[in-house]
């Protein structure tokens, strides 16, 4: 069943509604990040595919959960494309490939009010960027904040909700502007009474081939490593392979933000990824043991929340234990 318009969508710009945040702390150690838009669990069992992603409020009813990207935008294109697997499927906007969410503004006013901050993830392992110049990234930039952010437009997505960032996902595509795209995004948020957050999600393979030149020369408020299918990932949490040391020097040493906050990037269930999987207890005691070790650990970020949630509440085990560190 498709969504109805609304009569808004009959003026000339969305008035944006700013929800503050209410209680998330980035400079915490023990926040949880967890993705939600791409189905994952019901990708993996496809008999299954609309039981396991909820509703996005549906996962902001408890404090186990601080930060959730929405994942992804996948097409960085004037204007751009989104896919959220089976949470929307249209309609578009007229003459475009945009997909028009708006009913999802209640849902995501709903987790801001909770405490929640919600990012847009840009990019994922099929999407990414082309940019030929910074000029580019920077006009890019304009229309991510006019669409999602703090700007308006005839085709916002979400309608009247304001997103609280974005996350920098980058998989595929080139480098090029990546940094200038940031710069861009904080220039646009400079002075606002709103908080916006920039956050990546690099491979832990040292530095990132997509985001490595970014991480080096532009600000970023968090960083969601992602120790898996990766031959320093969590599987190798103790060997030579780990190298969330490495990520915390970068952090200390060589970040422009020297309080930015590094998360452990793990799978949530066995069907998460096809590396690097620990149950709840290990993780738990690589978190407790990261965090007395290294003071730029920030958490840990799952892939995804619907893993999390069908793998026995993962998320909220995960959560338990990094407030007892």
């Amino acid at each position: 069943m498709q969504i109805p318009l609304s009569l808004s969508y009959l003026l000339p710009f969305f008035r944006p509604e700013v929800i503050p945040q209410a209680s998330f702390n980035i400079s915490r150690p023990d926040n949880v990040a967890a993705y939600w838009g791409q189905n994952s669990y019901g990708n993996a069992f496809p008999g299954q595919p609309s039981k396991w992603q909820q509703t996005l409020d549906s996962y902001c009813q408890d404090d186990s959960i601080d930060i959730i990207p929405i994942a992804f935008l996948t097409q960085f294109t004037t204007p751009p494309s989104i896919n959220l697997a089976n949470s929307c499927t249209g309609p578009y906007f007229p003459g475009t490939q945009l997909l028009n969410c708006a009913f999802m503004a209640t849902q995501i006013k709903k987790c801001q009010s909770k405490g929640k901050t919600i990012l847009l993830s840009l990019g994922g392992a099929t999407g990414g960027p082309a940019f030929k110049n910074d000029a580019d990234a920077k006009k890019f930039a304009d229309q991510i904040w006019n669409l999602f952010l703090g700007g308006t437009s005839k085709t916002r997505p979400f309608g009247s909700a304001v997103l609280d960032g974005v996350d920098l996902d980058i998989e595929a595509g080139s480098p090029t502007g990546l940094g200038a795209f940031v710069n861009q995004i904080r220039s646009r948020a400079k002075g606002q009474k709103k908080k916006y957050f920039v956050t990546a999600a690099p491979q832990c393979v040292y530095p990132d081939f997509y985001l490595g030149k970014a991480l080096d020369t532009v600000s970023f408020d968090a960083v969601f490593v992602q120790f898996y299918n990766n031959p320093c990932g969590l599987d190798q949490y103790g060997k030579s392979g780990w190298n969330f040391e490495r990520w915390d020097r970068w952090a200390r040493t060589t970040s422009i933000n020297k309080k930015v906050k590094i998360f452990i990037g793990a799978p949530a269930s066995s069907t998460s990824a096809g590396r690097g999987y620990v149950n709840a207890t290990r993780l738990a005691t690589i978190a407790k043991e990261t965090r007395k070790k290294y003071p730029s650990f920030g958490g840990i970020m799952l892939w995804d929340v619907s893993q999390a949630v069908a793998n026995k509440q993962f998320n909220v085990v995960i959560k338990k234990a990094l407030k007892k560190n």
